[in-house]
């Protein structure tokens, strides 16, 4: 039965195959944005705000616009209201696959709605909602800090991955008895039976895990170089809207290394 724990934890780290993916762009501020604006933050403080996709003002102050400047500010808002999205949709989709794996596995090992698999679902749900949280996501709404992308994994999964192994080390005893449990029910195999029919079960379980899993994270690997190709546009606009725009001259959200 030494097999549970490492199994377990390999499910656990289903996020890394899911979000170790590399993109060589920095954000040099936060953004912040929702249904009216795009606030680009520099220390806490508004450095560059973007009102309805065609209102810019620097520092609190409403930047004059031509008809072209306008249109090239425009295609830049809009950009990064489809791409921060995208960033949030990838960190959440890449921890729920983490989740969802360790969630089967130990509902298989205790039996789906065992107290010992409730708790851990209400742990993994409490988790859902903080990185939700962490991107200040509610509907339209949503925050990114200033950061390297060049490492999903380090971004999003990291803190969540420590977490996830933490708790099903915390739970291993208690999966542990009702594994125990199971195999003393089965009065129709002796004990060597029941240990070899059960480590037949765990490597089943993995293998169905490794068809589930895979598809999904070649998915998400998949998003997230669609997204970085896209930053990667966006910043030769943000390139021509430094060219026409004199006050964004020193301003660089976007940086590819």
């Amino acid at each position: 039965m030494n097999i549970i724990t490492p199994t377990i934890i390999a499910a656990s780290l289903a996020i890394t195959s899911v979000s170790a993916q590399q993109c060589d762009i920095h954000f040099n501020y936060g953004v912040v944005i929702n249904p009216d604006h795009v606030r680009i933050l520099q220390k806490s403080q508004t450095h560059v705000q973007i009102n309805n996709d065609n209102q810019l003002f620097i520092r609190g102050r409403e930047i004059p616009l031509n008809q072209q400047q306008m249109d090239l500010l425009t295609i830049y808002s809009q950009g990064i209201r489809k791409q921060i999205p995208e960033i949030v949709s990838i960190a959440i989709e890449g921890v729920d696959i983490g989740l969802k794996a360790v969630n089967k596995v130990i509902a298989g090992l205790t039996g789906e709605n065992s107290a010992a698999h409730q708790k851990i679902q209400e742990r993994f749900d409490e988790m859902q909602y903080r990185l939700r949280e962490r991107f200040n996501h509610s509907d339209k709404n949503y925050y990114i800090a200033s950061q390297d992308f060049d490492d999903f994994d380090d971004i999003f999964a990291g803190e969540f991955e420590q977490e996830i192994e933490s708790i099903v080390t915390e739970s291993i005893g208690t999966i542990l008895m009702a594994v125990g449990e199971a195999m003393t029910n089965n009065e129709e195999q002796n004990s060597e039976q029941r240990v070899d029919a059960f480590d037949q079960r765990i490597r089943g379980m993995e293998k169905d895990l490794k068809l589930e899993v895979d598809p999904r994270a070649l998915e998400i690997k998949l998003k997230v170089t669609q997204f970085c190709a896209s930053l990667k546009k966006l910043d030769q606009l943000e390139n021509e809207l430094q060219e026409s725009i004199e006050q964004l001259s020193h301003f660089d959200l976007i940086q590819t290394k």
